[in-house]
């Protein structure tokens, strides 16, 4: 049985992959570390807390003394580190909590799985770190091309800088150590569990309480959409086949501009919810800083090496992705109540 230090594991990519690897395998034990910070919600693990091959443990990735005890006690064979700060807008103002969670907390990780894997000879046999990073790290592109995994590392944001700097200490890990070690880049995610300070369930929520839409700029960024179900599957087969010391580019080539999202929804629920839901909810508000214009990725690599291809298309996914908001109305109104309600309402209001 392998044993799997999954971190964020509460988190909107996190819990939907810990459901999808309970889904596939019955032969695996999974540890989740979480911190349980705003974005984390043992909500999204409803079906999995009973499962006699999970481990809940809350906590921080840049607890040492937690980490090498996790370690010590279950012999981890793989770590999945989703755990991070992730928002733009939080990075901008609190740049310092994002180096701290994103870059030291991975080198602790790192440093735990190295001290517990590291032989005489080299490395046990059989063991990974698993790093899930984003296709920010590569900054913006222009009208045309496409992100590579040669592509040179550009981030324009506290957050993105700091996924860079983790992405980074992890290849030095892999370089210097000889540590077996991988790092996927992918692009937008949606789907089921996801936090709404993200744009689609952002939007959603507001929609259904008739509450404006909030669009940086002219809401021409365009972002890659990829299925989260998509993800979780790239993810498990880095893990199995991934070549050591690789990165794989993990992209939908489902690329839409910001206001097209928006459209999109609003056209949704008028159908199918409430005819008072339009375009009259969009509003315009000031561009965020650093705002990338463009990102696109190319997924040849893990395509042609590992065999993976993005299975949803997005007008089948955001449909999935709105049925699932709709249905699980009480789970968004608890997230979105106290403490966060009053940030991004705030936020978007410039205050």
């Amino acid at each position: 049985m392998k044993t799997y230090l999954v971190t964020g594991g509460a988190g909107f990519i996190g819990s939907n992959f810990l459901h999808y690897m309970f889904n596939k395998y019955n032969d695996i034990k999974i540890v989740n570390l979480d911190k349980l910070t705003y974005a984390g919600n043992l909500e999204n693990l409803r079906g999995i807390e009973n499962n006699t091959n999970y481990v809940f443990v809350q906590g921080d990735i840049c607890d040492k003394e937690l980490v090498e005890r996790l370690f010590q006690e279950y012999d981890f064979d793989y770590v999945v580190n989703f755990a991070a700060e992730s928002h733009v807008d939080r990075s901008i103002k609190e740049p310092e909590i994002f180096a701290k969670t994103n870059v030291l907390g991975t080198v602790n990780l790192l440093n735990a799985a190295k001290n517990a894997w590291e032989t005489a000879d080299g490395f046990k046999t059989g063991v990974k770190y698993l790093q899930v990073s984003t296709d920010e790290v590569y900054g913006s592109l222009g009208d045309t091309g496409y992100f590579t995994e040669t592509t040179p590392l550009d981030p324009h944001s506290p957050y993105s800088s700091s996924k860079t700097g983790a992405d980074l200490m992890v290849k030095a890990y892999g370089d210097t150590f000889k540590m077996p070690i991988n790092i996927t880049r992918c692009s937008n995610n949606y789907g089921p569990y996801q936090f709404p300070e993200k744009l689609i369930p952002l939007l959603i929520n507001n929609c259904l309480n008739h509450k404006t839409l909030p669009v940086y700029g002219d809401g021409m960024n365009i972002r890659d959409w990829l299925y989260v179900d998509d993800h979780c599957k790239a993810i498990d087969m880095v893990i199995n086949n991934g070549r050591l010391g690789e990165v794989y580019n993990v992209g939908g080539h489902n690329e839409r501009t910001n206001i097209h999202i928006v459209k999109t929804v609003i056209d949704y629920l008028n159908k199918n919810v409430d005819k008072n839901i339009t375009e009259a909810l969009i509003k315009h508000v000031e561009d965020r800083k650093g705002h990338d214009r463009r990102y696109g990725i190319d997924p040849t690599k893990i395509k042609d090496e590992l065999g993976w291809y993005p299975e949803t298309s997005f007008e089948e996914g955001i449909v999935r992705t709105i049925k699932w908001y709709l249905e699980n109305e009480e789970w968004m109104k608890h997230i979105t109540s106290g403490e966060y309600q009053s940030y991004y309402e705030n936020m978007y209001e410039g205050k």
